[in-house]
């Protein structure tokens, strides 16, 4: 109880540090921050995953499945509320995922990823068709409001979205960092390094991998109304293999180790992105996979390590009794 508390604690703290520096920040940061953030939410989803040995190739379905209700409630039905928009992008991708969970739980490795990767080119391909969603090109969104306050310039809708976007995340942080304490976090783990041993001890590792899957379609979703608001435009691509990638780069980047890291991870992948985009407008990706490869070189359990290494560094080993009888 002591950890959980702490947990929720900690949250408190980082999203008021989080609003504050929403405050100082530039205005192209904030929007650089957002969009990290968002996509951020998706990587988590994917380190849930990770944890019980499943690596999604398919995430951008339920990242496209929450930007698209997202933009369709606002296109069709006239909501322009920011958090009732993102609720519904969640609760549109829990229940696609909710559906596809029992088809995929029993798939472990290179056909659990390819399978996802398959849905979400399938879904891909019916968007990419289907004009009424406005085809290839997508849909535009406008600016939402929040609980009913109408930001009046530019900047201040920037500032409001990544304060909600900021409030997603430490709830999500901590929501996922008390699920990965309890005993259904820790037997994803033991899923992960021995499936008989788990099923001997009477749990079932379909239902563990079944659950971490509906968890991340969750998060995916989030993210993915989150993404659209920010973005202010929604298209297939949001499903495309391309986009499924790069969670997977987020999700290798930060590793399973730390739930902060996916966060900050996903921040530096965005900063990248945006000065090679500008300095080497033809050859980000190249960055990006430089970036990568340092990272798999030097840090191979991704950045979360880092964490762990300052936690072993600082627990000093008991004496031995001969040195406490001298």
């Amino acid at each position: 109880m002591s950890g959980r508390l702490a947990t929720l604690g900690a949250a408190l703290v980082a999203f008021a540090a989080l609003a504050l520096l929403g405050r100082v920040l530039p205005n192209w940061f904030v929007l650089v921050a957002t969009l990290a953030f968002a996509k951020g939410l998706v990587a988590l989803g994917l380190v849930v995953l990770m944890r019980g040995g499943l690596v999604s190739f398919g995430q951008g379905i339920f990242f496209c499945a929450g930007a698209y209700a997202a933009g369709m409630a606002m296109r069709s039905f006239g909501i322009g509320d920011a958090v009732l928009l993102v609720a519904l992008g969640g609760i549109a991708a829990l229940v696609l995922g909710i559906i596809i969970a029992p088809l995929l739980a029993g798939y472990r490795g290179i056909f659990f990823a390819t399978l996802t990767l398959a849905l979400s080119m399938i879904a891909y391909g019916i968007l990419d068709k289907t004009y009424s969603l406005g085809g290839s090109d997508g849909i535009n969104l406008h600016a939402p409001s929040f609980l009913g306050y109408h930001p009046p310039t530019p900047q201040a809708v920037s500032y409001a979205l990544f304060t909600l976007t900021s409030l997603a995340v430490v709830i999500a942080a901590a929501l996922c960092r008390i699920h990965f304490d309890s005993l259904r976090g820790l037997l994803s783990l033991a899923a992960r390094d021995n499936e008989i041993r788990v099923e001997y001890l009477g749990a079932s590792v379909r239902r563990v991998s079944g659950v971490n899957f509906v968890i991340a379609a969750l998060l995916g979703g989030i993210g993915g109304a989150l993404a659209a608001l920010s973005l202010g435009h929604i298209d297939p691509d949001f499903t495309f293999w391309t986009t499924s990638g790069e969670f997977v780069f987020l999700a290798i980047l930060s590793g399973y180790a730390s739930v902060a890291a996916v966060f900050f991870a996903s921040i530096i992948v965005e900063l990248v992105r945006s000065f090679s985009s500008q300095y080497f407008p033809n050859t980000w990706q190249g960055a990006l996979g430089i970036f990568l490869l340092l990272v798999i070189l030097f840090l191979p359990q991704g950045l979360g390590s880092l964490v762990q290494r300052r936690r072993r560094g600082s627990v000093k080993p008991a004496p031995l009794p001969a040195e406490t009888s001298q």
